[in-house]
């Protein structure tokens, strides 16, 4: 038939190779070759819409393969033993579609064949929808002219968007997690829902039913069927936040649906598709979760294809001028206020506080402030005590009760940033892990701003 697929089936296992010639030769034309060697110079030749290759062969590997196929436009799908998890994984992060773990589930695969063949259908379409993506989304802050360690983070997750893969968002609470993930999904060109879902607040049967959704008569209460967030997240992105705090059961499901993307609801028998994208979060340390024995190993891997760590707003205090504005005009609009002045002095005093909750902390004081106020103008007495007295003026964020650098007015940010990283290196004897640890921020930050201030002129 002229509008069959043609696929090729590159393993050095002849059992393999063969197993999965007879099993998809129904519906698709297929191509075998016996190693890596071959599937290159079939390659060469072009005509093909998908490989499914094996990671491991003689000749030439399956990232050579995987490349190959990616300079000509073929979606490319990994075979991988499990002690090759870890290189599977970065070639997705490479480029391939997806990747399956031997012994090979052929339903597994058959749905993983399946939405590769249909990603490859949309990709033109997912092109123009990317340009036309907002490039700005609510919540993201990112001030001019202003160095900040979620720069970064921006940019990855823009560049992540448009693919499949799976995306781990680590962080401590209150960092913005949520908002880079709707980052992800409003530049990824999927037509579906954002869908989010809060595991920590659900118990393990109830998080069930959310994900999987039930049948009529499934349980008591079930009075109609009612559609699960997975269902609801069809062609869409779901968001599963404090992903960590599922149980062991719920982790083997979990695992089974992002291997086959296909379920059934509680109390039904009908297999349900869904082909979504799923973004997880947490506070927690997943990997030592799993040198615990508390978190699988391979639902791990799935879930981390592409790791993004956010940092606290200790270590980005010069985004809080940014962060304060577009708050106050937000709330002000919500109670139907003109936008209110924000005082020198009270955003020092922001500046300065040590937020333990970070954003999600800094939000909230600024919807209280808004409320609060009288006028135009959020005065510093409409800060809680804590920061009105200067409680964070000692916190670890600034060594030696140094403040933090004004917002505006007085020494530039960056100026008075430069001098507390001079302070805390001359303490420290130039040592610059005791001097990162001393202003609360990591080595690797700290790095970074040296290397800055070497390239503006500064002495390092």
């Amino acid at each position: 038939m002229a509008d069959r697929k043609k696929i090729l089936i590159a393993d050095d296992e002849f059992n393999t190779r063969t197993a999965l010639e007879r099993y998809f030769r129904r519906r698709y034309d297929i191509v075998t070759a016996a190693d890596g060697g071959e599937a290159l110079r079939l390659l060469a030749d072009g005509g093909f819409d998908l490989v499914l290759t094996d990671l491991r062969m003689p000749g030439a590997d399956g990232m050579a393969v995987l490349k190959a196929a990616a300079a000509k436009g073929i979606s490319c799908v990994l075979l991988t033993a499990y002690g090759s998890i870890t290189d599977a994984v970065q070639a997705v992060k490479l480029g391939a579609y997806d990747f399956v773990s031997k012994p090979v589930k052929l339903d597994q695969l058959d749905a993983v064949v399946e939405a590769a063949l249909k990603n490859e259908k949309k990709q033109a379409g997912t092109e123009e929808k990317k340009s036309a993506a907002p490039s700005h989304p609510r919540g993201v802050v990112t001030p001019e002219g202003i160095s900040t360690p979620m720069l970064a983070v921006y940019d990855t997750a823009r560049t992540v968007a448009p693919s499949r893969a799976s995306v781990l968002l680590r962080g401590e609470s209150g960092t913005g997690k949520e908002v880079i993930a709707r980052l992800i999904h409003e530049t990824s060109g999927r037509t579906g829902a954002f869908v989010p879902v809060h595991c920590a607040a659900l118990t393990s049967t109830i998080l069930e039913s959310e994900l999987f959704g039930y049948e009529k008569g499934a349980f008591t209460g079930a009075n109609e069927r009612k559609t699960g967030k997975f269902e609801q997240a069809d062609k869409g992105t779901l968001f599963l936040d404090e992903i960590g705090e599922i149980d062991a059961a719920t982790q083997v499901k979990l695992l089974r649906v992002l291997e086959t993307r296909a379920f059934e609801r509680v109390g039904g028998i009908e297999t349900v598709h869904s082909d979504f994208r799923l973004i997880s979060a947490t506070n927690r340390d997943l990997r030592q979760m799993v040198r615990d024995g508390s978190f699988r190993e391979d639902l791990f891997y799935r879930l981390s294809v592409i790791n993004l760590e956010l940092p606290p707003l200790r270590e980005r205090r010069n985004e809080i001028p940014a962060l304060v504005g577009e708050f106050a005009a937000e709330f002000a609009s919500e109670n139907g206020r003109k936008t209110p002045e924000i005082p020198r002095e009270t955003m020092r005093k922001l500046c300065e506080a040590p937020w333990p909750g970070n954003i999600r902390e800094l939000r909230n004081c600024i919807e209280s402030m808004v409320v609060l106020s009288r006028g135009d103008v959020l005065d510093a007495s409409l800060l809680p005590s804590e920061i009105e007295n200067g409680a964070g003026s000692g916190d670890a964020a600034h060594p030696q009760g140094q403040a933090a650098p004004p917002a505006s007015g007085g020494m530039a940010i960056r100026d008075a940033e430069s001098r507390l990283i001079e302070q805390a290196l001359e303490k420290c004897g130039g040592n610059r892990t005791k001097a990162a640890e001393m202003l609360g921020i990591s080595r690797r930050t700290l790095q970074r701003k040296l290397a800055e201030r070497n390239n503006e002129g500064g002495e390092g």
